[in-house]
This record gives C-alpha cells, sequence and structure tokens, in this order.
C-alpha cells in the first residue's frame, strides 16, 4: 500500500519508546530541510512498522521481513528521493535477517531504523532474537546487531540510539540522512524502543547504556577497535549507544544506486514513450526472429 494522505494518530500505547523514534525523524528531516514530497518511509510488520501511518510523506507498508528489498528498490528506482526503512526487532533480525546482512553489503544510500524492545509487541509480547535469556521462557541468548553490522567490512554508517535520549536520537538520525543524501551508502541505526506493555525497559536501559562517544581513544573509524569496545561493553553486562561506525572520506565509497544508476534520473523518470524506445524495441524484437 502505498500512502500520501493526511496522517493518522498514533495507535501506540502511551510511554512507547517508538514516539520517541517517530519525534526525532520529523526533527532530523526538518532540520535538514527534506522536502516532505521527496521522503519515503518503508515500513515493517508490528508496532514500530506503522510508523509511516503518523508522517506526512509518501510511505509503504511492506511485506514482513522485506521492507529492506522494498526500499532498495524505491532508492534505484528514483536515487533523488531520501528513503527510510523503519521496523522492529522482530521484523529485522528474524524474517528479515537475510535481506538485513545483505543491505551491509549491497550499500544501497537509504537508512534502515530498527526499533529494538527485545519482543513481539504486536502479538502480546513474546520472546523476540533479541530478548534476554529467561524473558517468557527465552533459553536463547539474544541478537547483538551492532556486533554483526561491524563484522561486514563495508563504508557503512551504524549507530544505537535509546529513546530515553530524544535529543542525541535527533542528532545521529541528522547525521545519518545527511550521509545518505551525499550518496555514501547504508545507514543502520538501531533504537532502543521500550514496549511499555509488555517489556518495559525504561530504567533497565537508563542505567545500563553506555555512551561510546565519551570513552577515552573514541575512534568510530576504526571498525576492529569499535568491535572490541561494543564486546567489552556487552559482556560488563552494559549496552553501547553512539555511532560506532563513521567511516573515514577517504574510506567512502558510493552508494549501490549511484554504481547502478550514476548520473541518470533513475528508471522511475526514464522517458517511456514509444518514439523514443522504439529503436530499442526493434532491435529486441528483430533477435527473436
Amino acid at each position: 500500500m502505498v500512502q500520501s494522505a493526511k496522517p493518522h494518530s498514533p495507535i501506540w500505547c502511551p510511554g512507547c519508546g517508538d514516539f520517541g523514534v517517530l519525534a526525532a525523524v520529523k526533527r532530523a528531516a526538518a532540520d535538514l530541510k527534506i522536502p516532505t514530497h521527496e521522503l519515503v518511509l518503508v515500513g515493517g510488520i508490528g508496532c514500530s512498522g506503522s510508523i509511516h501511518n503518523f508522517l506526512e510523506i509518501n510511505g509503504i507498508h511492506a511485506l514482513h521481513g522485506r521492507l529492506l528489498a522494498q526500499a532498495v528498490g524505491v532508492k534505484l528506482a528514483n536515487p533523488s528521493l531520501t528513503v527510510l526503512a523503519a521496523g522492529g526487532d522482530g521484523d529485522g533480525y528474524a524474517i528479515g535477517m537475510g535481506h538485513f546482512i545483505h543491505a551491509f553489503k549491497k550499500n544501497a544510500s537509504i537508512l534502515y531504523i530498527v526499533m529494538n524492545n527485545e519482543t513481539y509487541g504486536l502479538t502480546k509480547g513474546q520472546a523476540s532474537p533479541t530478548s534476554q535469556i529467561g524473558f517468557e521462557g527465552n533459553v536463547e541468548p539474544p541478537f547483538h546487531s551492532i556486533l554483526t553490522a561491524l563484522s561486514i567490512p563495508a563504508p557503512n554508517f551504524i549507530a544505537r540510539t535509546f529513546s530515553g535520549d530524544p535529543k542525541g536520537m535527533t542528532a545521529i538520525l541528522e547525521e545519518a540522512l545527511r550521509f545518505n543524501r551525499e550518496g555514501r551508502g547504508f545507514a543502520f541505526v538501531e533504537d532502543l524502543s521500550p514496549c511499555v506493555t509488555y517489556n518495559d525497559t525504561y530504567k533497565l536501559w537508563r542505567e545500563k547504556v553506555v555512551d561510546v562517544s565519551k570513552l577515552d581513544g573514541y575512534d568510530p573509524t576504526d571498525r576492529k577497535r569499535m568491535f572490541g569496545v561494543c564486546l567489552d561493553i556487552i559482556d560488563s553486562g552494559r549496552i553501547p549507544i553512539g555511532v560506532m561506525h563513521r567511516p573515514k572520506d577517504s574510506d567512502s565509497a558510493e552508494g549501490l544506486e549511484v554504481k547502478l544508476v550514476g548520473s541518470k534520473r533513475g528508471p522511475v523518470r526514464a522517458d517511456s514513450t514509444l518514439e523514443t524506445n522504439l529503436p530499442a524495441y526493434q532491435k529486441l524484437l528483430g533477435g527473436l526472429a
């Protein structure tokens, strides 16, 4: 479903961490002066995946776990658009895991926001891929998205935010969007977004978060060192937040859309009139004779 109508009122529970993401996306887009008609948000399945319904922009409600594939398709079709994908930890790290891994390698200039609440909130609080051992009978260790992202050698922007720090989240989303709009590639931001109904972790996470940018020797251009820093923080029982990887200007690569489409306007704006394309059609048909 594609929409560009008036936004609806959020359906989230009062206090949901997703409200923080919604506000930060609005503020970041406004601060960067991105025209609303040039902004597209592809939403996943679950509470967080409905975020595009609450913004006065173009939005798509994607299939479960397939929002990244559709977001990349939108970007390749019209590279001039600013494209966001937003979903939850269940959507992104379970059924969507294959697309998650390949998004770093493809490196299309889109922003992927995962609202991680460590539960399946919409379907009433089951354990998700990021749930802690013991939560709702879960016996599996939690999946760590940041460690996975840092393990993939690609010039991506990687960060984690916390809905309890809306100012910090807005600043990071602004940087991620600038990275995208410069055609530098894929930006991944995981937000710690508590589910106040089934897994209210605000107090716990506020006590556990560690802003990596405040640590001695902080260098987000050093992927190997940042992996070790994040692993040490996790092993100590705490949670790293902040920008984990920021490619050096000299290391920056072109986004997938730049490599495939280049300076062209993109397929969506291509001249599809018969007169322009008739020679190509005739050549194609001639090859089939």
